[in-house]
């Protein structure tokens, strides 16, 4: 059974290669394909090298606003700590709820922030990954690829370094800027 599927398989490749190589014979052109890494495009770019810092500062504010939290946070859990056996019970059940009720609110705090980062992100990157892919689909018309694969997809296992066009892709991006 196994070797009837494993025929099945050579033959419905086999026969794809056969269709791709007589559609470029119809055409007289070679087959070329090439590959770009977007991410690596995004970022090597000036406006996403750009965006990335804005990025960054915008998650440095936001860890600065829920610092003053997480220190008291820190603080009231110490002081717990230390006064555990000093504390009556109903002090120290008192401190407790206090500290869950902190850790819930900066828990809270984070998950909002978080969110709202992600937002942000997808706000100042979806206009540079939609240029990025309009100057992919530039070249590869105006260069005569027949394909042109994203290197970090799953389905490419193996390419050749010589069918990556991510510099050609970064170097156009830029000059369009």
């Amino acid at each position: 059974m196994m070797g009837i599927r494993r025929a099945a398989w050579v033959v419905a490749l086999v026969g794809l290669a056969f269709a791709l190589g007589t559609a470029a014979q119809a055409e007289q052109k070679a087959l070329k394909i090439g590959l770009v890494d977007v991410d690596q495009a995004l970022n090597a770019t000036e406006e996403g090298k750009a965006a990335r810092e804005e990025f960054s500062r915008k998650a440095r504010a936001a860890q600065a606003e829920i610092e003053p939290m997480i220190k008291r946070y820190q603080n009231l859990t110490e002081e717990i700590k230390s006064k555990k056996y000093v504390l009556s019970d109903d002090a120290l059940s008192e401190k407790n709820f206090e500290a869950l009720e902190l850790r819930n609110k900066l828990e809270s705090k984070q998950a909002e922030i978080k969110g709202q980062l992600k937002i942000e992100q997808g706000k100042m990157m979806k206009p540079l990954a939609q240029k990025l892919h309009k100057i992919i689909e530039d070249i590869g018309k105006e260069q005569g690829f027949t394909l042109i694969i994203q290197r970090n997809s799953p389905m490419v296992m193996y390419a050749r370094e010589a069918l990556d066009i991510t510099d050609m892709v970064v170097e156009r991006f830029n000059k369009r800027g």
